[in-house]
């Protein structure tokens, strides 16, 4: 119903007739004054309704579409309101996306383990003979860190030079243990390394 809510006021916005509803209506305003691309909103509106049931990706393909269609959406919608048209920056987008979506996955592991769930891609642990149960008790064992060595490598297939990097450099110093205490804390250098790599015209 919630899912529905929305593709209905996302259809209704651009009608002209946002529902009175304070994010519908700021959402609306955003869409006139940047003529935002309705396809973008409703990707992101499908794609989550299809992952509703929040089941374990079947494979990381799988994975990058939901990222697609979610997060590099987003990273669409955004560059729009910053008026920006230009195909190397949706290239662009689009692997950002799609690595964040990967780096979000490994992330939350040790907070969905916590509640007895695992949505890493299931071909990948079946390659390293790896159960749910293994990343539930926070095993530690090698065929473990491969199945997130080979998730981390990825996520560098689509991009080398963002703020994702610092975690997945992380992730290879403590050799791929997703539950090291040092992957838990905040990066508060990473506001100044932003701004470097924005100097320097890197993404």
């Amino acid at each position: 119903m919630r899912m529905q809510f929305w593709k209905n006021t996302v259809d209704d916005i651009y009608c002209d007739s946002p529902p009175h509803q304070p994010v519908a209506i700021e959402l609306w305003k955003a869409v006139k004054r940047h003529n935002l691309t309705k396809r973008w909103l409703m990707k992101i509106i499908d794609e989550r309704e299809k992952n509703l049931d929040d089941k374990a990706y079947r494979n990381i393909q799988e994975l990058e579409n939901y990222a697609e269609n979610t997060q590099s959406s987003l990273l669409y919608l955004t560059l729009e309101i910053l008026g920006i048209k230009d195909l190397h920056a949706d290239h662009a987008a689009s692997h950002i996306g799609k690595a964040q979506g990967i780096v979000t996955c490994l992330r939350a592991t040790p907070y969905h383990g916590s509640r007895r769930r695992v949505f890493l891609p299931m071909d990948i642990c079946m390659l390293h003979g790896v159960s749910q149960e293994d990343f539930l008790r926070k095993s530690q064992d090698k065929n473990v860190r491969d199945v997130v060595y080979d998730m981390a490598s990825q996520a560098h297939l689509h991009l080398k030079h963002v703020a994702l990097e610092d975690y997945l450099k992380k992730i290879q110093q403590v050799d791929f243990d997703i539950f090291h205490p040092s992957l838990q804390q905040k990066n508060t250098l990473l506001p100044l390394s932003l701004y470097i790599q924005s100097w320097r015209k890197r993404y």
